[in-house]
């Protein structure tokens, strides 16, 4: 005899195969229509291409007359036929190969009377689809009915397959069973029981009831209510201390705040640019209202002590670099020593010839 507890494990387990199979009977209905789709709008596409053709070359008059008219012969279908899925799409090619008498039979006898093939052949006859804005094995209605599925708001989960449960998944700014709900940050301008209207609240309500930052019912964060009780911003970079670091200014945005990098030439700054700075970074100097590079090398003093040392001027600094003909050994300038010179090719030839 199974305990209790095992007995209720192997019960969830068989749930959660059956909930499997069941989904994936789903995903297979909504396929399958959906192959079907594919297949009519090929066939529609071929019969359009094929339209202005003919048997092409001999007696065109004796073949119509003979073989009957090409704009309704067989060789006309096998042409559509044989065009209306890819090499590589299982799906499609066994549909087609496994009801190619239906499309003969369409084609032959039923065309006349029933013009539209998705709707005799997808519904109707192999009954893997349904007509718009109805799901399922009995083609029900969706919710709100099928003239305008989710009351013109959602999608009806299976439209128009035999999957699906008919539930509808709402568009931004719906919610609820019958996506007649208007979700936080949206209000109804009008609603009644089979229509509804969301529209998006202003930017700095977090719902409300109107359009206008007055009609906030309650402020986004970054926001907050005035003497006019309407939303306005909150200036976060007025501030002190300020929220930013100190190589960092403040740019206050609708609702929030962001922390920007200071020009490199700023020790702090009020803002982007070298003209925003508190006090000039090393090796910057204010000129003019704006922190400029000192040019270490033009002062009195020169900045390069050492021998045979030349001063080289760079952003923000300078760099102490060897006269030319010198190089440096540990920190110290040297002469560069004498490059030895080659036996020029006239002497090599001589002594050459009197070795011969």
């Amino acid at each position: 005899m199974l305990s209790a507890t095992t007995q209720l494990r192997l019960l969830s387990c068989v749930a959660f195969v059956v909930l499997c199979h069941v989904t994936e009977a789903e995903m297979d209905l909504k396929s399958a229509c959906s192959t079907c789709q594919k297949i009519t709008d090929n066939f529609n596409k071929g019969f359009d291409r094929t339209q202005k053709q003919n048997f092409g070359g001999g007696n065109t008059a004796w073949e119509e007359r003979k073989l009957s008219k090409y704009e309704t012969s067989e060789i006309r279908l096998m042409e559509i036929l044989e065009d209306l899925c890819d090499s590589s799409s299982f799906e499609c090619n066994r549909m087609v190969e496994e009801h190619e008498e239906h499309f003969e039979t369409w084609w032959f006898k039923r065309k006349t009377k029933h013009p539209d093939l998705h709707k005799w052949f997808c519904i109707e006859t192999i009954r893997v689809c349904c007509p718009k804005g109805t799901f399922g094995p009995d083609c029900n209605s969706c919710v709100g009915g099928s003239e305008r599925p989710c009351h013109g708001n959602g999608v009806c989960d299976g439209d128009g397959t035999r999957g699906g449960n008919g539930k509808c998944s709402c568009n931004h700014g719906y919610q609820g069973e019958l996506c007649l709900d208007c979700i936080d940050g949206f209000f109804g301008e009008d609603r009644n029981d089979t229509f509804s209207s969301c529209t998006e609240c202003h930017t700095s309500c977090k719902t409300c009831s109107g359009a206008t930052n007055q009609d906030c019912d309650e402020c986004k964060d970054g926001w907050e209510e005035d003497d006019q009780e309407a939303c306005v911003d909150v200036n976060e970079c007025s501030n002190d201390p300020s929220p930013c670091t100190e190589d960092q200014y403040c740019l206050n945005t609708d609702g929030s705040f962001s922390c920007k990098a200071c020009d490199k030439v700023c020790s702090g700054c009020s803002g982007a640019g070298a003209d925003k700075c508190h006090t000039c970074a090393g090796g910057y100097q204010l000129t003019e209202g704006s922190c400029t590079d000192v040019d270490e090398c033009s002062q009195p003093a020169s900045a390069c002590t050492k021998e045979h040392q030349e001063c080289v001027n760079v952003d923000g600094s300078y760099q102490c670099v060897c006269s030319i003909g010198f190089e440096d050994q540990d920190g110290e300038c040297v002469k560069k020593p004498a490059e030895e010179e080659e036996p020029e090719a006239s002497d090599a030839s001589t002594s050459a010839h009197a070795e011969l």
